[in-house]
């Protein structure tokens, strides 16, 4: 099935359900034994629900992968990876330019508990070789990364993981599944905050896993099931619901997103524009080479480099909505430097390059015009 299909079909068989045309919400915590010893393929909420499996397979069928795991938000699908796959005296190799929460697990919580954590310039596969050691067990990537669009070579960083018994990891939350598939091209393991793309529609959290290895999916389904950070039926049936539109809403989200860029590129207000479509960025080629389209983030420097430059554009916006999140239909702004990165020390977001007079752009599926016109009347003199 080619991925549109896969979003709707992919996953659930309605003979299962007393022939119910979307996934029913089972509203339940247990299930019924009919004899003590009985083994049922759902017991007990927790470790799993129709609904949540309709969703897991529905989102594995999407990443290509053989196994999918649902949780309660992207952190907790995070968590749930980084403790199956380390422990006291491993290390952890993570690309610098990363979302805020990432770097506050691995920074606060995991080098806490022993394990070293490095950040490194990853947009150089040479720079892994450089850093990586015998005690490396996983390297953590994002490509696009978040907020500077930065992109990262998978299959090149892939490669030398493998060679130092390393496993990897990625997060696809800015690409989604329908732009990229980082299994095939060499990552052990897929994670997305569904409460962005995946959903759509701003209204749920959820995280979500994907991999192929049976050892790996079984260490991390031990800990969803061991941790109980799952979602409810209610959020995995909205997430499904979300995802079945996927597709058309992302064309929708790269077409507005390329216009945006090119229209803010060339305006006095802007110092710079990131988006992996723009032919000078430094990773455009990587990007046509391993996504299908550049995304839906836009995210730019202003020429006034100050919090009051940002808070000003980002009142006088109308339709763009000053948002924690992204991906959803609607345009959200985010003033990464006291938003998503707001925990990152200030030293630290200087060196990656995250200013105070700085927004990243979550283009919605609104049309074009309108979205054209609210950015011109508020970065207007």
């Amino acid at each position: 099935m080619k991925f549109a299909t896969k979003a709707i079909h992919a996953g659930f068989d309605y003979h299962q359900h007393n022939r119910a045309v979307m996934p029913p919400i089972y509203q339940t915590s247990a299930f019924a034994h009919d004899a003590v010893g009985e083994s049922l393929e759902f017991a007990y909420a927790r470790t799993g629900t129709p609904t949540r499996a309709a969703l897991e397979a529905n989102f594995a069928a999407l990443e290509d992968a053989a196994h999918g795991l649902a949780f309660a938000s992207g952190m907790a699908a995070i968590d749930a990876v980084l403790r199956a796959t380390l422990k006291p005296g491993d290390e952890v190799i993570a690309v610098a330019d990363l979302y805020g929460g990432a770097y506050r697990i691995l920074d606060k919580v995991l080098a806490a508990q022993g394990i070293k954590v490095t950040f490194a310039d990853l947009s150089d596969a040479a720079n892994l070789e450089a850093v990586i050691s015998s005690n490396t067990r996983l390297v953590w990537l994002e490509t696009p990364t978040n907020p500077l669009l930065g992109m990262v070579d998978i299959a090149a960083l892939a490669a030398i993981a493998h060679q130092h018994g390393a496993v990897v990891a990625v997060d696809n939350t800015f690409a989604t599944p329908y732009l990229q598939n980082p299994l095939n091209q060499g990552a052990d393991i897929v994670v997305h905050s569904a409460t962005k793309y995946l959903g759509g529609h701003s209204d749920v959290l959820l995280g979500l896993v994907a991999v192929n290895d049976a050892a790996l999916f079984k260490a991390i389904k031990f800990i969803q099931n061991a941790a109980g950070a799952v979602p409810g039926p209610q959020d995995c049936f909205l997430t499904l619901r979300g995802i079945k539109t996927l597709a058309l809403r992302m064309e929708r989200h790269c077409d507005n997103a390329e216009k945006v860029a090119a229209f803010l590129q060339g305006h006095p207000a802007i110092d710079k524009v990131f988006f992996p479509g723009l032919p000078e960025h430094p990773g455009h080629e990587l990007a046509k080479r391993q996504m299908r389209r550049f995304g839906g983030i836009v995210t730019v420097y202003l020429k006034e480099d100050s919090r009051a430059a940002a808070s000003r554009v980002a009142s006088r916006l109308q339709l763009f909505l000053l948002a924690e999140s992204l991906g959803g239909v609607e345009s959200l702004v985010n003033h990464s430097y006291t938003m998503s990165h707001g925990g990152m020390p200030p030293e630290q977001k200087a060196a990656l390059g995250i200013r105070e007079g700085q927004l990243r752009l979550s283009i919605g599926i609104e049309d074009i015009d309108d979205i054209l016109s609210d950015l011109a009347q508020a970065l207007a003199e």
